[in-house]
């Protein structure tokens, strides 16, 4: 819904705005022509609920910025008003900003990269929405490799592109002590190519294992031995091959964690955006339950670190939905502003407060983002993996046979209504087959009805009756998942009879998964002070611990990702 009409520009706030330079120069032309000619084009705002405004500026800052110096606080600013939120606010505000021709490439660089976190780090679709090709942005975000002070440089037109993708390649410590020296004598792109050049790769700082450096041409240290000149020892000439180590050891890294988290990414320049660390607490705090249930959900692992800076560090705890995570931070705020209102006049309580009262009331309460988390459907306890999927469908037939057992009447019955509703192709005749041979003792005939004429004949009434129910577990096997969902619930089947915790099911999960499962089935108290001990385990330990706690029952325990 968009509509175009004229707010006082003191009913107007500004938003957060991806640009953080304003050439003096051309911000005074803007002003004159403003107080001059007015604003022709209306800048973009959404609804806000705040006492001193009405609308907070999406895009559009530099028009306000303007217009407030050349008339004042009372000038009827033109708007266009965007009724979205804070995510969709901010994604019009990078596209609009990012697609202006005046932009530095370091600001399009730190605009693409927020764009890329609210994209869930997709940069074929972040490419496509800028217009941009994959390698122009895959460019601009290797921008970020840049300390601050040389993006800050690169704004301010102080040096060009050339010579930040020079410093890039430094450490950023370093790039903060060269920067000073290439503004102040003007230093030539030539100039700092040369020196970038001499900065080779550290040994001192692989991650890699270096037993094959020792002897390599390459080592600076045997370089010294061998000519007169040569860069200082203990560095690396071959950057390709420093480079192609590096990243093995970061794959083997990521590797090393994936049993321990659903989410294992290693992370470069531009990926600053497309992950959070999950917080229970603070500013950006998601509350208690919610960041319980984010363990269980499939965005939630470990980043490794591919940056310069931190290379081969780890990362754990991690949120890669950067939006979920605002949403959610955004619902924790919410309930902690309407338990701080005062009842209305009647003493009926407003819906939110309500909520909170409510959360406080079943012991949840003082954890404030707790009522937004219960109503979270996006947050799964464990992760649906098809692993997980197939082994529960697996379960359902499994627990169907059994629980039918022997029972000729429930048998026929059922198999009277699979045929019924239209459902009897679903019937798995190969399995059938297998049972009839079992139970009649005698070879199947396949394609020739005659011959299965006589072969079921030959059988006696009880073996017949015995083949019904082996239809019927045919039928269990063949169903569709839908179809069989549907038999579980009009069959009432209880799985608790029927399942147990076991070792198939915990090597299908995530360690972060399993401490989802210990809060679920209440082994977490059980373990009591063992459990951060236990975690701290490789995953085939935890597994059996998680299998063997002294004095806990495990029987009648059957955690929601099994349920039909």
């Amino acid at each position: 819904m968009q509509q175009q009409l004229t707010a006082p520009l003191r009913r107007i706030k500004l938003g957060r705005n991806p640009r953080t330079y304003f050439d003096p120069k051309a911000m005074a032309e803007l002003t004159e022509s403003i107080r001059a000619h007015g604003v022709d084009t209306p800048i973009i705002v959404r609804p806000v609920t705040e006492d001193d405004f009405d609308y907070e500026v999406i895009a559009g800052g530099r028009r306000y910025r303007g217009a407030m110096d050349a008339h004042g606080e009372d000038f009827p600013m033109p708007i266009v008003v965007k009724d979205v939120d804070e995510v969709e606010a901010r994604r019009i505000a990078l596209t609009e900003n990012i697609q202006r021709d005046n932009l530095s490439p370091s600001e399009e660089a730190v605009d693409a990269a927020e764009l890329l976190g609210l994209h869930g780090g997709d940069r074929d679709v972040t490419a496509k929405i800028l217009g941009w090709s994959r390698s122009t942005l895959d460019s601009r975000l290797a921008l970020l490799n840049c300390s601050k002070a040389v993006l800050d440089a690169l704004s301010e037109r102080k040096i060009n592109i050339a010579h930040a993708e020079l410093l890039a390649a430094l450490s950023k410590e370093n790039q903060d002590k060269v920067l000073p020296v290439v503004v102040a004598e003007k230093r030539s792109v030539a100039d700092v190519k040369k020196l970038v050049e001499s900065a080779s790769c550290a040994l001192a700082s692989a991650i890699f294992d270096k037993a094959d450096c020792a002897g390599c041409p390459h080592n600076s240290s045997t370089q010294a031995q061998m000519f007169g000149e040569a860069i200082g020892t203990g560095n690396c000439t071959n950057r390709t091959c420093f480079n192609e180590k590096t990243e093995k050891q970061l794959e083997a890294t990521a590797a090393g964690l994936r049993d321990e988290f659903q989410t294992v990414r290693i992370v470069r320049a531009g990926d600053n955006n497309t992950r959070v660390q999950l917080a229970v607490e603070g500013t950006n705090g998601v509350g208690l339950e919610q960041a319980q249930a984010c363990h269980g959900c499939a965005n939630y692992g470990a980043a490794v670190s591919g940056l310069p800076d931190s290379i081969g560090k780890v990362y754990r705890g991690q949120c890669f939905d950067t939006v979920c995570n605002m949403k959610k931070v955004a619902a924790r705020i919410q309930v902690e502003k309407a338990a701080k209102q005062p009842p209305k006049a009647d003493g009926a309580k407003s819906a939110p407060a309500a909520k909170s009262a409510a959360g406080s009331a079943t012991g949840t309460g003082s954890k404030t983002a707790s009522a937004a988390a219960s109503t979270n459907p996006s947050v799964t306890v464990i992760a649906e993996s098809e692993k997980v999927k197939t082994y529960r469908v697996k379960l359902w037939r499994k627990a169907l046979r059994l629980d039918i057992g022997m029972n000729h009447e429930l048998a026929r019955q059922y198999l009277i209504a699979v045929v019924l509703s239209g459902y009897a192709r679903q019937i798995d005749d190969g399995a059938f087959r297998k049972l009839f041979e079992r139970l009649a003792e005698g070879e199947a005939p396949l394609a020739n009805l005659p011959k299965a004429i006589d072969a079921v004949q030959a059988t006696n009434e009880s073996k017949q009756a015995d083949l019904m129910i082996a239809m019927l577990f045919a039928a269990i096997e063949g169903l569709e998942v839908n179809n069989l969902t549907q038999l579980c619930k009009a069959h009432k089947l209880d799985l608790k009879k029927h399942w147990k915790l076991d070792k198939e099911f915990l090597e299908l999960i995530t360690k972060s998964e399993m401490m989802v499962l210990a809060d679920e089935l209440g082994i977490r108290a059980a373990l009591g002070d063992n459990f951060r001990k236990v975690f701290a385990k490789s995953k085939p330990e935890v597994i059996e611990a998680l299998l063997t706690v002294e004095g806990f029952d495990y029987t009648g325990k059957l955690p929601r990702v099994l349920k039909f």
